[in-house]
């Protein structure tokens, strides 16, 4: 039906009047996407068919990546263009008097995931499909996602984000392979044939449905699958209310990370974590009993990946089937846990890494408890043969302590392989954070650097750029991005920086025009679009750059001579609810652009925009307008980025500190090439460990940062002096404890650089290139190129391109 354009519009007609009842004369834009979402899964389901058959054939070894989080963006567009059939269907539907992209406009992204973590498990499964490699999804269907965030007076408001109100052309609901998740009860134990055996009694079940959506690689017949649960009421149990029974049960997957503030709260997301890694277990082992009955053998056919500490339980899941129900003993069970399961650690921030208190735990989970407290004896005793009489170290590594279960420690302990996301994190995990471990377990310990998928951050959200790269070094880069590195042999062409930047100028406009029709605001396109969009958190600093342009306010202001390349500030982040000093930042932004837009003065020069509801599908509408890249995370606390890479790819120039995937982006493109500045992550340390640092000192001895803070509460903005109090207390009386205020001369300095620098058209455009150039070591393919060789050792299987 995508053959040819006639062939697609004669089906795409008679798609419609089947699946709609309508003509195209009174078809809706949501009917049209429907009947397009329709004939487009119809036309893989051959293919997903035939990948399964595949894959159980063979029986190669799979890997199962579990994940709390998959930040998908929009699929229509990204299927589209990876079935290699969008240009057949853009001139069918223009043909009809539709418009693609008006249809893609209605497609709503999925609500499955808020930021890197979710961004980057999407950027895998794409990989893993594109290079035929056998590796499924299993994250949870919620319901909503985090929020949308909607600005009311510059401050966010929380709305929820009901992306399945029209339905999910993408999923296949399959109740026949639904599976039972218990919690609750208690544990009956009772010796049978000499042996211990366990049977959880009074437990409330809950029935978790899959929703299968295929995953399709680029150029290849593979379709990989994301498996989604959704909670639904099983039964009954006695004296059990049936709506409140149901509305507890819908409740797990109503809502990705639910406040925990209170135990109430803490229960429902121990509850998420134990439901996505028990479904996803019992429906591992289910698959491999369908052609393997030895489950001595399961880590030969199978990996399963837990991506960060929320899938961890894992390790007593697959312990409690392995024992409970398949009989294997508790070595033969531990054996095969721990050459099944990897870990990747997305932190460095210890109060990121979960630990969960024990009187929510045990009575939620009681068997898993269980299991965990085993495991945790077990690895003590192990500890006191390597470190006998040293308690304090042992307290300090115990998977149980101080009345908590934590989590990062039994993912490690549990698993073959700990891997941090870039070199860095991976030295300062081995060498700081979790030394301790890396010193009994050193093979385990690993680095594989993030990457994205340039698919989507190039290909689909930048298709004039993707266009003129192929016009001057052809297309075998779309199928190996390394190759991009070819590009740099053209970069001094002057006809190459002229279209490149015309291809610039273009993305800005459209951006531009976004910013108009949403913010009411015109942006200067001759300016710099100086971007940073990302979760908001005290240790990304976006503070950092607001007090940057304070500063600018004050300068421009006070000197009537004072003349800076003119700038757009570009911001898109959302703040957690709960989380009261990055939702005031959010407002102190507003506060800003409000003083800043409105001076007739400073809003000739600089302006300041806030893109609501940071999401992927804005971000591809962001990346390949920017010209600056905001990466100012202090230096140590960023694990990797990716946001880094998916400007990078889209030549914009990084201005950074020497933090995650910073330093390896500066060894790629050369010191000349990137603006760093800041603190290293060895001062960082220092300073912690010495307790030396005080921000009074910058305060008092700096009068540019003295005027940008005293500003805070002074009244310089409209608001009530003690609106910005708590931000200003962040500074000097909690002593600032991200370095704010030690970075910030640096920071005007390497900004001046980057205005200077943008002034020599020319050389800006060329170091833009080489930005480009060097992007493809940053794509995912190559990440999971390395997951597959070196931890999960899984290969492609049946290779039809």
């Amino acid at each position: 039906m995508f053959s040819n354009k006639e062939r697609f519009k004669k089906g795409y007609l008679k798609k419609l009047e089947s699946l709609c009842g309508k003509g195209i004369e009174e078809s809706t834009i949501r009917d049209q996407y429907h009947t397009l979402g329709n004939m487009v899964r119809e036309y893989i389901s051959t293919k997903w068919i035939e990948t399964n058959e595949l894959y159980r054939s063979e029986n190669k070894k799979q890997v199962y990546y579990l994940s709390i989080e998959f930040l998908l963006g929009r699929l229509l567009g990204q299927n589209l263009l990876n079935l290699e059939i969008k240009e057949v269907v853009e001139e069918g539907l223009h043909d009809l008097g539709i418009s693609l992209s008006e249809i893609e406009e209605c497609e709503s992204d999925p609500a499955l995931g808020n930021g890197g973590l979710g961004r980057l498990a999407a950027c895998f499964i794409d990989s893993l499909a594109t290079l035929n490699l056998p590796g499924h999804g299993y994250g949870i269907r919620y319901k909503h996602g985090l929020f949308d965030q909607k600005i009311v007076d510059g401050y966010q408001v929380e709305l929820p984000e009901q992306w399945l109100r029209h339905g999910n052309v993408w999923e296949v609901r399959k109740p026949e392979e639904a599976i039972k998740v218990f919690f609750w009860g208690r544990v009956e134990t009772s010796y049978d044939n000499n042996a211990l055996s366990f049977k959880h009694v009074g437990a409330q079940k809950v029935l978790a449905v899959p929703y299968d959506m295929p995953v399709i690689g680029y150029q290849v017949d593979t379709v990989n699958t994301l498996r989604l649960w959704n909670a639904e009421p099983s039964s009954l149990g006695p004296n059990q209310d049936t709506l409140s029974y149901k509305r507890e049960i819908e409740a797990i997957t109503d809502y990705l990370y639910p406040d925990d503030t209170h135990d109430e709260g803490k229960i429902l997301r121990l509850k998420q974590q134990y439901f996505l890694v028990s479904s996803s277990i019992q429906s591992i082992i289910a698959s491999f009993k369908k052609e393997n009955q030895n489950l001595r053998e399961l880590h030969h056919s199978v990996a399963i990946h837990i991506n960060d500490t929320h899938p961890a339980m894992a390790v007593p899941e697959l312990m409690r089937i392995l024992m409970d129900i398949e009989g294997l003993t508790w070595d033969e069970a531990w054996e095969v846990t721990t050459n099944t399961l990897s870990y990747t650690n997305h932190t460095i921030l210890s109060e990121a890494l979960e630990k969960w208190p024990i009187y929510l735990f045990q009575p939620l989970l009681p068997r898993i408890y269980m299991i965990i407290e085993e495991i945790n004896e077990r690895f003590c005793a192990e500890l006191w043969d390597h470190y006998p009489g040293e308690w304090e170290r042992i307290e300090h590594m115990a998977i149980i302590a101080h009345g908590l279960v934590k989590m990062a420690h039994l993912a490690i302990v549990g698993s073959n392989s700990i891997n941090g996301v870039a070199k860095i994190h991976s030295d300062i995990l081995k060498n700081r954070e979790m030394k301790s471990f890396y010193d009994i377990y050193p093979w385990k310990f690993n680095n594989k650097t993030n990457g994205i998928t340039h698919r989507r951050w190039l290909l689909k959200a930048n298709p004039e750029l993707t266009s003129l790269i192929t016009e001057v070094i052809g297309d075998e880069w779309k199928r190996q991005p390394e190759k991009l590195l070819d590009l740099k042999r053209h970069i001094y062409h002057p006809e190459l920086k002229e279209r490149f930047a015309a291809v610039k100028r273009k993305r800005k406009e459209i951006l531009a025009k976004e910013i108009a029709d949403k913010n009411g605001i015109i942006v200067d396109i001759d300016s710099i679009f100086d971007v940073q969009v990302k979760r908001l958190h005290a240790y990304k600093r976006q503070l950092l750059n607001v007090l940057h342009i304070m500063y600018l306010y004050n300068r421009i202001k006070e000197d009537a001579n004072y003349s800076i390349q003119p700038r757009t500030f570009i911001f898109g982040a959302k703040a957690s609810p709960t989380y009261y000093y990055a939702k005031k930042v959010i407002k102190l932004i507003h506060s800003l652009a409000d003083k800043v837009n409105n001076d007739p003065r400073v809003s000739q020069v600089i302006k300041v925009i806030f893109m609501g509801n940071y999401r992927v599908s804005l971000a591809e509408d962001i990346f390949p307008a920017a010209d600056v890249s905001e990466q100012i995370s202090t230096a140590s606390k960023e694990a990797s980025g990716t946001g880094n890479m998916k400007f990078m790819m889209n030549g914009a120039l990084t201005v950074g500190t020497l933090d995650g995937a910073n330093i390896e982006i500066m060894e790629e493109v050369g010191r000349e090439n990137i603006f760093t500045f800041g603190l290293t992550a060895g001062e960082v340390q220092r300073y912690e460990e010495n307790g030396r640092y005080r921000s009074m000192e910058y305060y008092h001895h700096d009068l540019r940062i003295r005027q940008v803070v005293d500003q805070l509460t002074n009244g310089f903005f409209s608001e009530d002096e003690g609106e910005f109090e708590s931000i200003a207390d962040s500074l000097l009386v909690q002593n600032d404890q991200y370095f704010l205020l030690r970075d910030f001369a640096s920071y005007i300095d390497v900004q001046e650089r980057v205005g200077n620098a943008y002034q020599n058209r020319d050389k800006w455009l060329e170091q833009a290139l080489i930005n480009i150039s060097h992007s493809g070591y940053f794509s995912s393919d190559r990440t999971i190129q390395q997951y597959a060789d070196e931890i999960w050792k899984i290969g492609p299987v049946g290779i039809r391109i």
